[in-house]
């Protein structure tokens, strides 16, 4: 009896249901959403175990992410690898969103010892740059996000942003460029 790998065929069973769907075939789009469903709700509870009230509007986010860019899936390419990068980058996004909320809520100590011993803790240099990156616009801090950080390829991150290839290059550039201009503005 030949076994099949659950992983390869949950691939086929989304591939086929998400082609058919956009080929028009509504009933299996709405299937596609709700097998897609479950699985990115097992997804983001796996890692969400301490934000649970966050995973149902991160399922939504990303549902709502592959429908409108249901139009840049390449129709030969792993559907579960391009779902995921969506979903990554919806978690990334709540992340970040948390992060600066919650700076906003520090509390502030007025016992200055506080002071008295650094933390170059990698995580300070990972806030740093979310927070650089977070005062670039989409077009640049997208394409920074996802090749330079996540190292998807120039044209994964195309794909993924609905963006040109040539636009995601520019991005890059640009990007890094005024990355600089605000590194050296904060030393």
């Amino acid at each position: 009896m030949v076994r099949i790998d659950p992983v390869i065929a949950t691939e086929h069973e989304l591939h086929d249901l998400f082609l058919a769907g956009l080929d028009g075939d509504a009933t299996a789009y709405h299937r596609f959403l709700q097998r897609l469903s479950a699985l990115l709700r097992g997804y983001f509870r796996r890692r969400l175990q301490q934000l649970p009230d966050d995973v149902e509007d991160l399922v939504q986010e990303t549902l709502m992410a592959v429908h409108a860019q249901r139009q840049t899936y390449r129709r030969g390419e792993p559907l579960t690898a391009w779902v995921h990068a969506v979903a990554r980058y919806k978690l990334v996004d709540l992340w970040r969103r948390r992060e600066r909320h919650e700076a906003l809520h520090d509390p502030l100590d007025e016992d200055l010892a506080v002071f008295t011993q650094p933390d170059h803790d990698a995580s300070d240099t990972r806030r740093d740059l979310d927070r650089l990156l977070g005062q670039l616009p989409n077009h640049q801090r997208l394409p920074i996000l996802h090749t330079k950080l996540e190292g998807l390829s120039v044209q994964e991150t195309a794909r993924l942003t609905g963006m040109s290839e040539s636009a995601v290059k520019v991005g890059v550039h640009r990007g890094l460029k005024a990355l600089a201009r605000q590194w050296k503005g904060m030393a």
